[in-house]
């Protein structure tokens, strides 16, 4: 088991390196469809596996295009990784959609809407 601390630059370094694969590395077409940011990685404790929680703005079929491109690109994008951080296994990649930043406006509303509320109770 890997200490808190190599876990945590792995994932920095995971999310650099799968960022600048995104932008320049990977040539499919689909997922050149979507603006993909990646929010968050998170590396299980053994360094085995991997979760890249991304958010995608564009249109919704095409998001789905996104998704299959990413998910055929896993080998590529693994090699890759393996070979730039010169690790013997690199972990496995699962790629989830942070629903984080589309519910993000949504409860900025219901704060807004609750902090209105409490000023006119005031009034």
């Amino acid at each position: 088991m890997a200490n808190s601390r190599r876990v945590e630059k792995l994932a920095a370094l995971l999310k650099r390196e799968i960022s600048e694969l995104l932008v320049n590395g990977i040539r499919d077409e689909r997922i050149h469809q979507a603006m993909i940011t990646i929010t968050s990685v998170e590396v299980s404790g053994d360094l085995q596996h991997a979760r890249i929680f991304i958010s995608l703005f564009g249109e919704e079929k095409k998001k789905d295009q996104v998704l299959v491109g990413l998910e055929e690109a896993k080998g590529f994008i693994r090699a890759e990784l393996a070979r730039r951080l010169q690790m013997r296994r690199s972990p496995e990649l699962v790629f989830k959609i942070d629903k984080g930043m589309t519910k993000g406006p949504e409860v900025l509303d219901l704060l807004n809407a609750l902090e209105l509320e409490r000023k006119s109770k005031d009034l």
